[in-house]
């Protein structure tokens, strides 16, 4: 119970108010957003003794008016120092992924789509980035119920033809 307590505030905080549940899986939710229309998987990060300056959470959208399935978003814990960059590291591989001053996103679907092949057959994920400090940060992402959240995110918002 508390997990869905924490995955329904954040869903609140994110950019969308999210309208309907469509299940909780381990550390991840499923959600739909009629009035956008969107739906998502979204989890936050796991907890740190590091300072942080936002909430930081990740989401896997799909935007079906925009024919999108699949775009990855990642709030950081920390403002992004201008000019440099995120990374995110899933087991072995490293993904150069382009940010805003608190957020990043993968350079382009076909990073967006190995992102989430990669997802579904890792225990964690961490995104690396800089401080407006310079001082080096990073967010850690628990996958245990990724693969099922971002199925459920995908039925909820089918493609039209």
């Amino acid at each position: 119970m508390r997990k869905f307590a924490a995955l329904a505030l954040l869903a609140l905080a994110a950019p969308a108010v999210a309208k309907d549940s469509l299940g909780i899986f381990s550390g991840w939710g499923a959600f739909r957003d009629a009035s956008v229309p969107r739906c998502y998987a979204i989890a936050q990060a796991q907890p740190s003794a590091a300072s942080r300056s936002f909430e930081p959470y990740a989401t896997v959208a799909t935007w079906p008016a925009r024919r999108i399935r699949g775009q990855v978003h990642f709030r950081l814990s920390r403002e992004r120092r201008e000019a440099t960059s995120v990374v995110l590291r899933i087991g072995r591989r490293n993904f150069p992924m382009t940010g805003g001053k608190a957020d990043a996103w993968a350079r382009d679907t076909t990073t967006d789509a190995a992102i989430v092949a990669a997802m579904r057959s890792a225990d964690t994920m961490r995104v690396f980035a800089t401080d407006t400090r310079g001082r080096r940060f990073s967010d850690t992402y628990a996958l245990a119920g990724a693969a099922s959240a971002m199925d459920a995110a995908t039925l909820g918002c089918p493609m039209r033809r």
